[in-house]
């Protein structure tokens, strides 16, 4: 986590981890005001906490206007406005001729919080959030993120999918390339290359994987199928031109596949999704930043941290049990 003063995306990051967010309400101690089963704070009640005047708080929302809308602070008028002055106006003293009112809610009350440079308060506040973000991730995965991906209820059989797909790419290179026993690892690391601008060497170092560690056990689902769209492809392709020359290729020959291949037009969106994926979720998850995916890093979605840390979350040691059947078949057909 760095200075969350000066990182949209990691303020985001922590605002849509809901887990960690319940955790800063019940650590600050305050609810504010239930308004329309919401609690609600008013610039008064948050100038007050953050021990600044109401004139800072205006020129932040004046200069945030976008994100602080976007994380709950709204402006209620007509009807709502009414209900509210009626049911807290003698609490907030608010004057009873404001005809609009702006109110924030939890998320953007620690929004603010996260972008105030002249509060003591808000500087505090910042790093008991990051602690509790980190400890939040920890004890939702069970004390490490290295295989956070397999808390994925999408994990599993995508694996097992994908590994159908690996053993077709290496029996064609087994069978219709003329090269030596390198061939393997020099193309694995060419899909990696096209994939995600690693090779496999450069992605165990990033993510601080052990050299034992198999690199694709913990990859994402996402990953997962994009690599095993490759390996299907390349298969056919390698097969079809092998076939057709009723030779084996050469070293030169399958480059040009991997060249014609990885260009190709219908891959991009699902390589760009799974580099924004990748590089998103092992930033925030895994503290691993992909220098070469930089530009696709954005915020982590709430749908995200329901799927790797809340009830869509899985044990992967309980989906390995009850997958023990399908791996007897996949044995039993080699």
């Amino acid at each position: 986590m760095k200075d969350l003063t000066n990182s949209d995306i990691q303020r985001q990051n922590i605002l849509n981890n809901r887990f960690a967010i319940d955790k800063v309400q019940r650590f600050i101690g305050i609810t504010g005001l239930l308004f329309r089963e919401e609690y609600r704070f008013t610039k008064k009640m948050v100038s007050d906490f953050y021990d600044i005047d109401i004139s800072t708080v205006d020129r932040y929302l004046s200069k945030y206007d976008k994100e602080l809308k976007h994380n709950g602070y709204v402006l209620i008028r007509g009807n709502a406005l009414k209900d509210f002055k009626l049911e807290f106006g003698h609490l907030i003293g608010e004057a009873t001729k404001t005809t609009v009112l702006g109110i924030f809610n939890f998320r953007s009350f620690i929004n603010l919080g996260m972008l105030l440079s002249e509060s003591n308060n808000a500087k505090l506040l910042r790093s008991k959030i990051l602690d509790i973000v980190i400890d939040t991730i920890n004890e939702k995965t069970g004390g490490g993120t290295k295989f956070i991906n397999r808390k994925d209820a999408d994990y599993l059989t995508t694996a097992i999918r994908e590994s159908t797909y690996r053993k077709e790419f290496t029996s064609a290179l087994s069978r219709y390339v003329d090269m030596g026993s390198i061939k393997y690892s020099l193309y694995t690391d060419k899909i990696y290359q096209a994939v995600f601008n690693e090779n496999a060497k450069e992605y165990k170092k990033i993510l601080k994987l052990e050299a034992k560690d198999n690199a694709r056990e913990s990859m994402y689902s996402e990953v997962l199928n994009i690599i095993a769209s490759f390996e299907t492809g390349i298969a056919y392709e390698i097969r079809k031109e092998s076939e057709s020359k009723n030779e084996k290729l050469s070293k030169e020959e399958v480059d040009e596949i991997f060249e014609r291949i990885a260009k190709h037009p219908m891959q991009r969106p699902h390589i760009e999704d799974a580099r924004i994926k990748m590089s998103s979720r092992d930033l925030h998850f895994r503290d691993a930043f992909h220098q070469k995916l930089e530009n696709y890093i954005q915020a982590v979605s709430s749908s995200d941290f329901e799927r790797f840390m809340g009830e869509q979350s899985v044990d992967f040691e309980k989906q390995l049990e009850e997958a023990k059947d399908v791996f007897e078949r996949l044995k039993d057909s080699e």
